[in-house]
């Protein structure tokens, strides 16, 4: 994520959340990361919470860029293979 967002000439930051949302699970199984983009008055997970488009655009082209180097790549790794649940 932070190649495809310096690339685009997009600031950008490594940071620890406490945000659970389903990258807690798929980490488990594969890297994962979020995209985080400024909410106005800085208020997020709220009714009230509001984003400016072009922050929004920005996060969408960080998303595809990032998609995309990775599936240019060649580097996508070994299958997963999935496991029934309780095994290991």
């Amino acid at each position: 994520m932070r190649e495809a967002a310096g690339a685009q000439g997009y600031p950008h930051q490594d940071i620890i959340s406490g945000a659970g949302h389903d990258a807690v699970y798929m980490a488990r199984v594969a890297p994962s990361a979020m995209i985080f983009v400024p909410c106005v008055g800085g208020i997020s997970h709220n009714e009230i919470e509001d984003a400016k488009p072009e922050d929004l655009t920005a996060g969408c082209n960080v998303l595809l860029n990032a998609v995309l180097d990775r599936a240019n790549s060649g580097t996508a790794g070994p299958p997963l293979t999935i496991q029934p649940s309780g095994s290991r």
